[in-house]
């Protein structure tokens, strides 16, 4: 690992090929599921290697290793209460593909269709890496990548892929939209390929992946009450779906 400048912190985001973990955990979760991380900086070393003893001694060693002491005032807009940041290599877009294909697939991939909130999106992915789905694709113009969906992530995108298509693009599987018109996912059985689609947060479902899907699911929901928050009706459905098997 070799220290980096304050410039190239600073264009990392613009860059692409890095990410900003901002915060410890972010850095640990990263650390776990395998992340190329290129610099690790805090303002209080010692600090961060404490915490990493009490709260992940699995990668305790390795941060210890990795931190080194700088001023993150001059390298981010803000800097976390944890009091550290990172640099890790973006992962693959090719093998992250490949995951995505592979089959048969063990678990869902969770399609976001054009969504607009940034934290939305990294709460996704934060539930997509607990329940163990194979990953997370977007449709539209947000990044799930940007910096801020990174950072409602904490660092779990290095845990399941995270990508963004077209809708030619989607991963093989029978796609389940969700759809107020849709059938009670309660009657259900979700398969582990299907590839679980959610709309935006104000327009729902777009008109052509509407027509895409093979099946229509519904959530459900008392009278007069018009939505869910997109990433509590993301962790409704996997839930739904079973989740991680026990060994």
């Amino acid at each position: 690992m070799s220290e980096l400048s304050g410039r190239e912190w600073q264009g990392a985001a613009e860059r692409g090929d890095l990410v900003v973990l901002d915060g410890f955990h972010a850095l640990k979760h990263a650390l776990r599921f395998g992340a190329d991380v290129r610099d690790v900086v805090a303002g209080d070393p010692d600090a961060v290697r404490a915490l990493a003893g009490e709260l992940a001694p699995d990668v305790a060693d390795e941060v210890g290793r990795l931190v080194r002491r700088a001023d993150l005032r001059t390298l981010l807009p803000r800097v976390h209460p944890t009091g550290v940041a990172a640099l890790a290599v973006r992962p693959d877009r090719a093998a992250g593909r490949a995951r995505l294909d592979r089959q048969p697939r063990t678990a869902p991939v969770v399609v976001l269709d054009n969504p607009r909130n940034l934290g939305n999106v990294g709460a996704v992915v934060r539930l997509a890496a607990g329940f163990g789905a194979t990953g997370v694709v977007t449709r539209g113009d947000l990044d799930p990548w940007h910096p801020n969906v990174v950072r409602a992530g904490a660092g779990l995108h290095y845990a399941t892929t995270v990508d963004r298509v077209e809708i030619d693009t989607l991963p093989s599987g029978p796609l389940y939209a969700l759809d107020p018109e849709g059938e009670d996912i309660r009657a259900l059985t979700l398969p582990d390929d299907a590839l679980l689609a959610f709309g935006s947060e104000r327009h729902g479902i777009s008109p052509e992946l509407r027509a895409r899907a093979d099946h229509l699911v519904s959530l459900p929901m008392r009278p007069q009450v018009s939505s869910y928050n997109l990433a509590t009706s993301v962790a409704m459905t996997l839930f739904h779906w079973g989740g991680p098997r026990a060994d």
